[in-house]
């Protein structure tokens, strides 16, 4: 296959360039290497793409739709993955129009140059945020999710509704994933393990929001690859006992589909700070803090659809994917 990955230099992007790549796919990278956090490490995730047989870089923003259009005219995609996306929920309270130029505006222009360009397949990041408000427990996709509680998410929840209407309009395949916290090697320097493991080794204080009371549906980056390229080999296809009347969230009469991708086992927070201090064989000094806006006390996935879709199911524990961080971290910053 000749596959484009949007967000190529990002976390998720990088390891699911890995995997087509060593199967044997043609994949085409895209990323504007943006300074949400640190480029030296997406510079570094990128130099250890390039160079691999079959891929190509382009350094491109989402809502450069000129040059995307260029893109798409010179290639023939058998399945785009978009993974760019501005990420991050706290930051959605300071920035906001990032988060409209790339999530609204990017994703826009991705659905139009695949729309046009007959792509067999578009796979897209969307999120466990996008749940929100709701309570009940596992997060399912048949679930309503009209009540996020950050910019993020709505942005993610837009994405999935504009993907439904390309779906239905031009009988585009779509499949969106809802990424429950993904972590492991070359993760997110924004995200709770990396923050936790650097603040311990440097002796700093961590910050515990919601006084400890958090539940995360931590998921190892190597099982949420193996979902989403499972996914992208089986091109959503319309439910043929959709019901108006009724009607699915998860799925349409249009070949349209959205997927939980998380762990479905849930852990306390606490217990995954413990998992890191006995990874590093230090403790941590705990500073407990009420919740953020915009954030959730709790997340987890139920993955029964993509269990029963593509045959999905986690395998990496939370002790062996933290030592495996762990390893990676110290060796890449000879900590």
């Amino acid at each position: 296959m000749q596959v484009l990955v949007t967000g190529a230099a990002g976390f998720i992007g990088f390891h699911v360039c890995r995997a087509l790549l060593a199967r044997g796919d043609e994949v085409v990278g895209l990323d504007n290497l943006n300074d949400y956090y640190d480029v030296n490490l997406k510079e570094a995730r990128l130099a250890q793409l390039q160079g691999t047989p079959g891929f190509s870089f382009v350094r491109c923003s989402l809502e450069d739709r000129p040059r995307l259009e260029e893109l798409f005219a010179g290639q023939h995609f058998d399945g785009v993955i978009n993974l760019a996306a501005q990420a991050g929920v706290r930051y959605s309270l300071e920035n906001p129009h990032a988060y409209i130029d790339s999530n609204i505006v990017g994703f826009t222009n991705i659905l139009e140059c695949c729309r046009h360009q007959g792509t067999g397949h578009l796979v897209y990041a969307s999120s466990s945020s996008v749940y929100g408000m709701n309570t009940s427990m596992p997060f399912s996709v048949h679930d309503n999710v009209d009540h996020p509680v950050s910019l993020y998410a709505a942005s993610k929840k837009a994405n999935e509704l504009m993907a439904h209407t390309y779906s239905h309009l031009f009988r585009l395949p779509t499949t969106g994933l809802r990424f429950f916290t993904v972590y492991g090697p070359w993760g997110r320097p924004d995200m709770a393990l990396f923050l936790f493991t650097r603040a311990i080794l440097e002796g700093q204080p961590i910050k515990v929001f919601n006084h400890g009371e958090m539940q995360r549906d931590f998921t190892y980056i190597d099982d949420i690859v193996e979902g989403v390229v499972r996914v992208l080999d089986r091109p959503a296809r319309q439910n043929t006992d959709w019901d108006a009347a009724v009607p699915d969230p998860g799925t349409s009469s249009a070949p349209y589909r959205l997927f939980n991708i998380g762990n479905n086992q849930p852990v306390k927070l606490l217990d995954f700070i413990a998992a890191i201090e006995d990874a590093l064989g230090m403790r941590a000094e705990k500073e407990l803090l009420p919740m953020q806006p915009g954030d959730v006390p709790a997340t987890y996935a139920d993955i029964a659809a993509l269990e029963a879709a593509v045959g999905y199911r986690p395998a990496t524990p939370i002790t062996e994917g933290v030592s495996r961080f762990i390893d990676w971290y110290r060796a890449y910053y000879r900590k």
